[in-house]
């Protein structure tokens, strides 16, 4: 079972830009918006990124993170 977070913040258009990839390619994924929670900008802190998006992609085998919309990244941890 693979799980996909991204953590984005309004007005991030890679954010944007992803999400619509993501839902293009149908991956379900779970959205943080690290503006509405507080909670999420600590997490985003914690896995090292300094810009949105991020993206944590948790799997049997561990999980990787992506930062930034790197889409060749994406598409090779994903099998896409």
């Amino acid at each position: 079972m693979r799980k996909v977070v991204i953590y984005t913040q309004d007005s991030c258009g890679p954010c944007t830009a992803e999400k619509l990839w993501l839902k293009a390619n149908g991956i379900d994924f779970e959205e943080r918006n690290i503006r509405e929670n507080p909670k999420y900008l600590d997490e985003i802190v914690e896995i090292g990124a300094s810009a949105t998006p991020a993206t944590v992609i948790e799997d049997e085998n561990g999980s990787e993170v992506v930062f930034g919309f790197n889409q060749e990244q994406l598409e090779q941890i994903l099998g896409i």
